[in-house]
């Protein structure tokens, strides 16, 4: 027997709840962040809107926005990840959505106050990124005290669907909600989203593991120290680790070439490529919706390789688009990227919640995301950016 299937099957589900409760309690879970990943979409265009459209804002000051988003990941993840191993997961879930909803809420208040300024955008976004960090690792980390071992594929292709679909349609439902309301209005979609977040992980009843007692001499250092060693240590983790970097970086790069290929070399029109975007967007709903399946015939640990070496190959059909008819290649290249991308996600992070001990999930998570660090969002499988 392999490695991966002895850790896969040393995996134990946590003891807590009847089938009928887990699954009450994971439907709310994944209800609570369908709502919450579509109001987050709509803010991906709204944020950035509120600072060109309402203060005027530069190019400049727009990437320097953007950034602020992100920034949280690469410096507190690993802190983060040994925080939410101390403590609850379901607390640290519902305490970050009061506070995003607090804090995103903030702006369309300032801004009928007549009082938003770009240096509240960037505390926002900071503050915001840091939230998302401590509520992402305990997302990923609480799943498995919910779910069974062995129907982890299964919950995440559902939850790799729904983060599929608010990507594909919470850009649109973005742009009408700034239509109606402007920009600032249309954050407050995201802000009660975070109020529903918070209200669905109230509702479960499934009892989290307590966390395992810490040691007198134990220090955070010292806790970060051993979430780092257990993932550069295990054979397949570190693999793991090392495709997901290569790919994001690798990915990005074609991901930032894409607009320009588009719009210089096959001249399509500004306002179309998002629509190619976004269609090839389907790609990654078919991949999570039969990323259990294709597991379960190639094999749980085989699947992780096989999506990116195999599945993913006939994505280079995307180059060689040329103008006319001949764009439609490039939208069917990255549908195959978008569905290569889904599978790996779903059974990479699969895999590593078999196999991580309760008390090291979250200081794994954050590892993982901090090795991969074009990951910013919650494992949203996209062609620029594979999960972490």
């Amino acid at each position: 027997m392999t490695e991966a299937a002895k850790d896969v099957q040393s995996a134990e589900p946590a003891p807590d709840g009847t089938k009928s409760g887990r699954q009450r309690d994971f439907l709310l879970l994944w209800g609570g962040q369908t709502v919450s990943e579509t109001g987050s979409a709509v803010t991906q265009v709204a944020l950035p809107l509120v600072a060109v459209v309402a203060l005027g804002a530069s190019t400049f000051d727009v990437g320097l926005l953007t950034a602020a988003t992100t920034v949280a990941f690469a410096v507190i993840a690993l802190p983060a990840g040994a925080l939410v191993d101390r403590g609850s997961k379901r607390s640290i879930m519902i305490v970050c959505d009061i506070l995003r909803l607090l804090i995103t809420g903030s702006v369309p208040l300032s801004a009928a106050l007549g009082t938003l300024t770009m240096t509240q955008l960037y505390v926002v976004a900071v503050a915001a990124g840091v939230c998302t960090v401590f509520f992402d690792v305990s997302y990923q980390s609480y799943v498995p005290s919910l779910i069974r071992a062995e129907h982890l594929l299964d919950a995440n292709g559902k939850l790799g669907v729904t983060q599929a679909f608010a990507q594909l349609g919470g850009p649109g439902l973005g742009g009408g909600l700034v239509a109606l309301f402007g920009a600032a209005g249309a954050m407050t979609a995201d802000a009660i989203s975070y109020l529903a977040s918070a209200g669905a992980i109230l509702g479960i009843r499934t009892r989290e593991e307590p966390p395992a007692p810490r040691r007198a001499d134990e220090t955070l250092r010292g806790q970060i120290a051993e979430g780092l060693a257990f993932v550069v240590r295990h054979r397949i983790l570190r693999r793991i680790v090392a495709c997901t970097g290569t790919s994001n970086l690798f990915s990005g790069m074609g991901t930032a070439l894409s607009m320009v290929f588009l719009i210089r070399v096959l001249h399509v029109r500004p306002a179309l490529t998002g629509l190619i975007m976004a269609g090839a967007a389907v790609g990654g709903i078919v991949g999570g919706a039969y990323a259990g399946r294709l597991a379960r015939r190639i094999g749980s640990a085989r699947i992780i390789w096989v999506s990116m070496l195999v599945f993913s190959a006939p994505q280079v059909i995307a180059a060689a688009a040329w103008r006319g008819w001949g764009v439609l290649l490039f939208p069917l290249g990255w549908g195959i990227a978008y569905f290569a991308g889904m599978v790996y996600n779903i059974a990479q992070v699969s895999y590593r919640q078999s196999v991580t001990p309760p008390e090291l999930m979250g200081r794994m998570n954050a590892a993982v995301r901090f090795f991969s660090p074009l990951q910013h969002m919650r494992d949203v499988p996209r062609p620029d950016a594979l999960a972490g």
